[in-house]
């Protein structure tokens, strides 16, 4: 899958995070023993390290892509507690990114969240839970709510980081989306409510399959099962988005009136699923941060969190991670692009399905020149796909004499997937594309405007199914043929 848009620059964007902030620990030895005390396994201790956890590492991953993360949460009166209160860069011995700025509130009488797992080796032995999750007192809360607010003006979009854990309560969650709202600020919402209606009016709610089945009923067997529960999810938060997470089916992106976008999961090998989902939010927030749209930064957030689950514990990516992993998918779709007439037709069926007006445009396309261009993406701008098909090189050489092609199928077939415009390419062996487009049926079919309407080939086929041909104005100044013609001057110049 391409993305087809350039990745954003992250640097700069400040994301404020607001949620259930904890702490991932990490006890790490060898187990070479039973306890003669019990039946239980004896730990050596190795090493241990402490990561900042829950809405923290969302955090870590905004950090991690190169965007400024404000963090707003909670922590105990206890020794970590009072470090991260801190702000300190090496609070507590918990190593905090300089790129996020910590804005802690104290409460009293209770614990840190802390989780601690036992390891040896990849292998999660025990894990300690040291929590409290009862709400905030309504003078505790209204501290959070104080810090939220005083952070508001300097951010580009709001996270809502919910763990269940007892920061988002009722008192929180309206007045900082409140708060939000008007200020104009985007919000996401990772939810962990059995109702979605808690989250009223946020940008976009982020749940996972278990999360949206609670909240609305609708057990998710199926794609449209899964698009059914999002739809009723919209109505119930009145939230602009709903962006599904399914675990190994990938993701589902649905907004009000419009075809929900379904996405494969991008996970080649999985060591640990912990934190994937905190990485796949940072990722769709400094997305929309950075000024892309709702379907572009799903794509982008699903490639971080196939990246994320390939990594041991709650792992992060970064920036140049996500960049190198965008470019090898344009490189593998310049292939993808590059289909037989049969696969052609099947991926014009599953545009369809979702609505897509499909363009058709052929030529030989031996030298492309900014004519060819301009042509193709006026021709991409008045449809959804563009499909271009292209005369074979014995096709060429019929048309055009024995001393074309200069380029090969092949290598024309390369360039013309490499075009931002151009969605599918196919190869025709005979003189016209008329049984292409028999076969394919495009909704537009485009033509240089040196034709006549009448003159264009399957034109009338195209018509005849309530299709339309659409003439493109053409670039003065352009042509293969004048290009060659020039290279065959200076060859013979002496």
């Amino acid at each position: 899958m391409s993305t087809g848009h350039a990745i954003p620059e992250f640097e700069g964007r400040r994301i404020l995070i607001l949620g259930d902030v904890m702490l991932d620990r990490y006890v790490r030895g060898d187990v070479q023993r039973i306890s003669p005390e019990g039946p239980i396994l004896v730990l050596r201790y190795a090493d241990s390290h402490t990561v900042l956890g829950g809405a923290g590492n969302v955090a870590n991953n905004i950090a991690a892509l190169g965007a400024q993360a404000i963090l707003i949460g909670a922590v105990g009166d206890d020794a970590p507690g009072r470090a991260l209160a801190g702000r300190g860069q090496k609070a507590g011995g918990i190593d905090i990114p300089p790129n996020i700025d910590l804005r802690m509130v104290t409460l009293p009488g209770r614990p840190t969240t802390t989780k601690t797992r036992f390891m040896s080796g990849m292998h999660q032995l025990l894990r300690l839970d040291e929590e409290e999750t009862t709400e905030p007192t309504r003078a505790e809360a209204d501290a959070i709510v104080q810090q939220f607010a005083d952070a508001l003006s300097s951010c580009d979009i709001v996270i809502l980081s919910d763990y269940a854990k007892g920061v988002l309560c009722d008192r929180v969650l309206d007045h900082s989306i409140r708060l939000a709202r008007q200020a104009g600020k985007r919000i996401i919402a990772d939810p962990k409510r059995a109702s979605f209606g808690a989250y009223r009016e946020v940008s976009v709610l982020t749940p996972n399959e278990l999360e949206i089945t609670r909240a609305t009923g609708i057990p998710i067997d199926s794609d449209k099962a899964a698009i059914e529960a999002c739809r009723h999810a919209l109505s119930d938060s009145g939230a602009d988005a709903i962006l599904l997470t399914r675990s190994a089916k990938g993701l589902a992106l649905v907004q009000y009136a419009q075809d929900a976008l379904l996405l494969p999961t991008e996970a080649r090998a999985v060591a640990d699923v912990s934190g994937a989902g905190d990485t796949l939010v940072a990722t769709f927030a400094a997305m929309l941060a950075g000024g892309a749209s709702l379907p572009e930064a799903a794509r982008v957030a699903n490639v971080a969190a196939g990246l994320a689950v390939a990594k041991p514990g709650t792992a992060t990516v970064t920036g140049a991670e996500l960049l190198g992993a965008l470019h090898r998918q344009e490189l593998l779709a310049f292939d993808d692009k590059m289909v037989t007439l049969e696969q052609a037709i099947a991926k014009l069926a599953e545009w369809r399905r979702g609505g897509a007006a499909i363009g058709f445009t052929n030529g030989c396309f031996d030298l492309i020149h900014p004519g060819h261009v301009r042509l193709l993406n006026k021709a991409r701008a008045r449809c959804d796909r563009l499909v271009v098909a292209l005369n074979t090189d014995a096709s060429v050489q019929r048309l055009k004499g024995p001393t074309r092609p200069v380029q090969s199928e092949l290598a024309r077939a390369t360039v013309m997937a490499s075009i931002g415009a151009v969605d599918l390419v196919v190869l025709f062996d005979e003189d016209t594309p008329l049984e292409l487009i028999t076969a394919l049926r495009p909704d537009l079919l485009f033509k240089g405007a040196d034709y006549r309407i009448d003159q264009v080939v399957g034109g009338d086929i195209v018509q005849s199914y309530g299709g339309k041909v659409s003439l493109i104005d053409l670039e003065e100044g352009h042509s293969t043929t004048g290009i060659i013609r020039r290279m065959t001057v200076i060859h013979d110049l002496p």
